[in-house]
C-alpha cells in the first residue's frame, strides 16, 4: 500500500474508522475514499456493488459494523445479526469481483469462545461456545472471518482479520443503554462531577477484567498491517496454527484492568468524589478477556498509549 493507493475506509464516520482515516490523512496517504451511510447503504447489494465498480478501490478498511455493549446486544440480536453480515458479506464479496489487492477485516476480541484460556490466542478460534449475550452479533463476525478464509483458499485473495480488544477514543458512542464500557463509564462520571451526584451506580460487580485499547493506536496496527511486504503479510493468510485456524491477527495492548479498577481511574481523572456503587444483580459478560499479541509483536508492532493516558484524552475530548 503506497501514499497513491487508492483506499477505502468503510465505516469512516465510527471509532475504528475515523481513526483509520485521521492516520491515513497524517502519514500523507492521498487517494481515500469515504462514503457516508447516506451516500452509500453497504446493506444494500446494488449499491455496493455499483460502488466498487464505480470506484475500483485497490485496499479495503472494513471496519463498517453495528457495535454496542451488553444491554444494546440483549435487546436488538436481530439488527446485529442481519446488519454485520449483509455489509461484510457485500464488502468481501464486491472486492473479489473487483480486484481489491487487500482487505482488512475488523473482527473483535468478544467473538472468541466465552471460555477460552487467556491470554486468547488465534488458535483458539471457533474452539468452544460463545458468551450468549452477545452470540448473533459473534456469530455474523465469524461468518466474515470464514468467508475471507474461503476466499483466500479459493481465489486467493488477500483478505486478513483483524481481532481489535476493546476500544475506546475520539468519537466514541457515548450512550448509556448502547454504548461500550468505557463511553458509557466517561459519561457516567463526567456527568456525575458535572451534577455533584454523591453516587454513581455501575453494572455487575467490577471484577470482570477488561483489555482496552486506543482507538488511534488500532488504526496505527492496521496500517502498519496493510504496509507490510508481501512476505509477511502472506504469511498472516496462511494456515500455520493448526487445523482450526483462520487468516486472522489479535490487535491488543496485552494487558488488562478490573472494570472496578478502571472506574475508579475514570473517577479520579475526571475529578469526581462520590462514592461508586455495583450492582451485583446486573449480569457481568465473560469475567476476563485478554488477547495474545505476540504474534504482532513478532512482526515489530506494539501499542503505545498507556490506559491513564487515553482516559485523560477522551475525557478532554468528551467535556470540550
Amino acid at each position: 500500500m503506497k501514499a497513491d493507493s487508492k483506499i477505502y475506509v468503510a465505516g469512516h464516520n465510527g471509532l475504528a474508522g475515523s481513526a483509520m482515516l485521521r492516520n491515513l490523512n497524517e502519514l500523507g496517504f492521498k487517494n481515500i475514499i469515504t462514503k457516508n451511510h447516506d451516500e452509500l447503504d453497504l446493506i444494500d447489494i446494488e449499491a455496493t456493488s455499483n460502488f466498487f465498480k464505480t470506484e475500483k478501490p485497490e485496499y479495503v478498511f472494513l471496519a463498517a459494523a453495528k457495535v454496542g455493549g451488553i444491554h444494546a446486544n440483549n435487546t436488538y440480536p436481530a439488527d446485529y445479526f442481519f446488519q454485520n453480515i449483509s455489509i461484510q458479506t457485500n464488502v468481501i464479496h464486491n472486492s473479489y469481483l473487483n480486484d481489491v489487492k487487500r482487505l482488512l477485516f475488523l473482527g473483535s476480541s468478544c467473538i472468541y469462545p466465552k471460555d477460552s484460556k487467556q491470554p486468547i490466542k488465534e488458535e483458539y478460534l471457533f474452539s468452544g461456545p460463545l458468551e450468549k449475550t452477545n452470540s448473533p452479533f459473534a456469530v455474523a463476525k465469524l461468518s466474515g472471518i470464514a468467508m475471507c478464509s474461503s476466499y483466500n483458499r479459493q481465489y486467493n485473495t488477500k483478505y486478513l482479520g483483524a481481532m481489535s480488544t476493546n476500544l475506546y477514543g475520539p468519537g466514541d458512542n457515548y450512550d448509556l443503554e448502547n454504548g461500550h464500557v468505557m463511553a458509557a463509564l466517561i459519561r457516567k462520571f463526567s456527568e456525575a462531577k458535572k451534577n455533584n451526584a454523591t453516587t454513581v451506580s455501575l453494572w455487575g460487580s467490577g471484577n470482570p477484567r477488561r483489555e482496552f485499547l486506543y482507538s488511534d493506536d488500532l488504526a496505527k496496527a492496521c496500517i502498519f498491517l496493510m504496509t507490510l511486504s508481501n512476505e509477511k503479510f502472506d504469511s498472516l493468510l496462511q494456515n500455520n496454527l493448526g487445523s482450526k485456524s483462520y487468516p486472522i491477527i489479535n490487535i491488543g495492548t496485552g494487558e488488562d484492568i478490573s472494570i472496578k479498577d478502571l472506574s475508579l481511574l475514570i473517577a479520579k481523572i475526571s475529578g469526581y468524589k462520590g462514592k461508586v456503587f455495583f450492582d451485583k444483580t446486573k449480569p457481568d459478560g465473560v469475567l476476563r478477556k485478554l488477547l495474545n499479541v505476540d504474534m504482532l509483536h513478532d512482526l515489530g508492532w506494539s501499542s503505545k498509549t498507556v490506559i491513564s493516558e487515553g482516559v485523560e484524552k477522551v475525557l478532554k475530548n468528551f467535556n470540550a
